[in-house]
């Protein structure tokens, strides 16, 4: 196997299993420790992963491509995006925001007759096919790494605009910092389309809780659905009751 594709391979096995041991990598990829750690070594220089006890892991603290973060939790994703599928009627009109877990939306009202404002390039592009899935993209910046568009101008715009479900991402939720963002040119859209939501949806898996971003864009009181794939602590549940949440669990009905 080539150098390079090895890494590649190797990079995107630690990001789908957070945090692996050296002869876990070993075993799987066939090659010495002396060239695992090599391989680890320009992974942790890059910035993708941090060396821990044992082992290695994924490094959230920089903003990862929308492709290493796809690939993660992939399951749980589609399930939460089932979900919140399910309460999007005909008729609507919705924002879908940036990220992997909206994206999946994608499968399941792509036969429904709705308007979708996105920043989301990859939901655009996979819209295509649908004709009657009416389509606004924001415009705007496109930011590579995010697969999204910012737009410093959009706040007028968007201020003609009614949205009955916004169906929001996020790299981290915590009840003391909120729901939390990596990229600073996207907030203050997600800020403003939060505001003009009617009802506004977070979709997260559990491996964002207790986390959180370089910036806030809205508190977690500010959520009017939240959809996860497991069962919160109760912590999270109380704050959820007193602040009159709905909370779904995704779970595979099939």
């Amino acid at each position: 196997m080539l150098k390079m594709k090895r890494i590649q391979q190797i990079k995107e096995y630690i990001l789908k299993n957070q945090s692996v041991s050296l002869n876990d990598l070993v075993e799987t990829f066939d090659v010495s420790k002396n060239t695992i750690r090599r391989d680890v070594q320009k992974l942790v220089n890059e910035g993708h992963i941090q060396k821990v006890y044992g082992g290695v892991a994924a490094n959230h603290a920089k903003l990862e491509a929308f492709q290493d973060r796809q690939i993660r939790n992939q399951a749980q994703k589609r399930l939460i995006a089932r979900e919140a599928a399910s309460l999007v009627k005909d008729g609507d009109v919705i924002f879908i925001d940036s990220g992997t877990t909206t994206l999946e939306l994608i499968h399941f009202i792509h036969n429904k007759q709705v308007t979708v404002v996105t920043n989301n390039v990859d939901f655009i592009v996979q819209a295509m096919p649908y004709k009657q899935l009416q389509v606004i993209s924001t415009g705007g910046q496109l930011e590579r790494k995010t697969k999204s568009f910012s737009n410093y101008s959009i706040a007028e715009e968007f201020n003609l605009y009614n949205f009955d479900k916004v169906f929001m991402a996020s790299t981290g939720v915590s009840i003391s910092n909120g729901v939390t963002n990596s990229s600073p040119v996207e907030t203050s859209m997600k800020e403003l389309v939060v505001k003009k939501g009617r009802d506004v949806f977070l979709l997260v898996d559990h491996t964002k809780f207790d986390k959180y971003a370089m910036v806030t864009y809205c508190g977690l009181d500010e959520i009017d659905y939240l959809i996860t794939d497991d069962p919160l602590n109760t912590q999270y549940v109380n704050f959820i009751e007193q602040n009159h949440i709905k909370l779904i669990v995704a779970t595979d009905k099939e």
